[in-house]
């Protein structure tokens, strides 16, 4: 149940991340990703030590005091090997603060699917750090499960979007437009009509006003920047991943998955508030405020995020990493037919090859 879970999750979370961070702002200007990190972080803390607050008090007597509760999950959480939980914090906050810089400068699909790299990442340490040997057919499947997903991202036929990323074309994706997320009801086919807008006050030759005039633009997308925020964070992920795996299967204190989570939230929450909110973004926040930028679609993607850590953690606990990423990259599917559904795409002969490959790739492993 976990694994699919996580599956639908991941697809709704990708998406409206997306949409996020490309979608008109509320206010002066867009939400400040390191913000958005450190509520998830602490969401999934305050879940994390409710759950971790429930199981401790299974083992003791109803009438035992709230305080000896607490005090209990504190000597857990700090005690033993939990100081181990700095590394990957620090590296998952690095981690989510990158797949921001990525979504904004890169459309969902392409995202996800550059993101798999994290499969082969995750292979390559778990071979590493848990001597795990895969088989001849495992690694056939991860060779498989990549090729799938890349078919799954190619479009059989053009459109007319124009291009907002600077550069020559790459050599991957020429021909492809840059995202499939339409940011205007003129990329999704309905036409513009050449009027002015009622609006507008007549002025004289000078610019006064035109700020108030003007629409908000969208931001160019740094292709060349989303690409490499894309393959560091999946490089990060597959490392976290497998020395969090590590430490929750082979560590001698034996804690629970939840204590574990409340040691890593923890510790993410302290470097998303340092390195992010505070290094980071700490003179934008000062101006426009901590919560600039927020609604509803911005508070969806946090919680959506906060669920992701905790559903990846259950599977990682019931399974492994690599199960973890191909429930993952099986959401592409769904994130490509909900963008067939809303925005009108059309499924191609490639689409189908590649969701056969991933099936069968995910059958290979299985």
């Amino acid at each position: 149940i976990s694994q699919t879970q996580l599956t639908v999750q991941n697809s709704a979370f990708i998406l409206i991340m997306h949409y996020s961070r490309v979608m008109p702002p509320s206010g002066d200007r867009r939400y400040f990703p390191s913000t958005a990190v450190f509520l998830h972080e602490l969401i999934k803390l305050a879940v994390s030590l409710t759950l971790a607050l429930y199981e401790a008090s299974k083992t003791l007597a109803p009438s035992t005091p709230a305080t000896v509760l607490f005090e209990q999950i504190y000597n857990a959480m700090f005690a033993g090997d939990g100081w181990k939980l700095v590394v990957p914090g620090v590296f998952y906050t690095l981690q989510n603060i990158l797949q921001y810089v990525a979504i904004e400068n890169l459309d969902a699909v392409h995202f996800q699917v550059l993101y798999q790299l994290k499969i082969l990442t995750t292979a390559l340490f778990s071979v590493y750090l848990l001597s795990r040997p895969l088989g001849f057919k495992r690694w056939l499947s991860l060779i498989v499960l990549t090729l799938g997903v890349c078919i799954v991202s190619l479009p059989g036929s053009t459109t007319n979007i124009t291009s907002r990323v600077s550069g020559s074309d790459s050599l991957l994706f020429h021909g492809m437009p840059d995202h499939f997320f339409p940011r205007s009801r003129h990329e999704l086919g309905h036409p513009v009509i050449e009027e002015a807008p009622a609006h507008l006050t007549r002025r004289s030759a000078t610019y006064e006003g035109i700020d108030n005039d003007l629409h908000f633009v969208e931001p160019p997308m740094n292709y060349s920047l989303g690409v490499t925020a894309v393959l560091v964070a999946a490089a990060v992920s597959g490392l976290t991943g497998v020395y969090f795996e590590k430490l929750l299967k082979e560590s001698p204190t034996q804690a629970s998955v939840w204590v574990r989570n409340l040691q890593l939230s923890f510790y993410s929450m302290i470097a998303a508030l340092f390195g992010g909110v505070m290094w980071q973004d700490g003179a934008g926040i000062r101006e426009h405020g901590f919560f600039e930028g927020y609604n509803a679609v911005v508070w969806a993607t946090i919680v959506l995020q906060a669920a992701g850590g905790i559903l990846a953690s259950l599977v990682i606990r019931d399974a492994d990493n690599i199960v973890k990423n191909f429930a993952t990259s099986i959401s592409i599917i769904l994130s490509f037919l909900v963008s067939v559904w809303v925005f009108e795409f059309e499924v191609t002969l490639t689409f189908l090859l590649g969701t056969m490959l991933v099936l069968l790739s995910t059958y290979m492993y299985s």
